[in-house]
């Protein structure tokens, strides 16, 4: 798996992990999917993200969208 495909991943997750815990313990668990697409976002016109770095160390090999 490469970095590209991590990043979407984690982010696919977070999302889901994000909306189960406003559902099941407090609304407010919104604002970390909205902090997370909003990261999205950015990312893809800066080609920032610090998940990236993060998977990076951690060994993952690198994508075509985050260098």
């Amino acid at each position: 798996m490469n970095l590209d495909r991590a990043i979407l991943a984690f982010a696919g997750c977070m999302i889901l992990i994000s909306l189960a815990l406003s559902h099941f313990v407090h609304p407010l668990f919104w604002l970390l999917t909205a902090f997370v697409g909003l990261n999205l976002l950015q990312s893809a016109f800066t080609g920032f993200c610090p998940a990236a770095l993060i998977l990076r160390k951690l060994g993952v090999k690198s994508g075509s969208a985050f260098r």
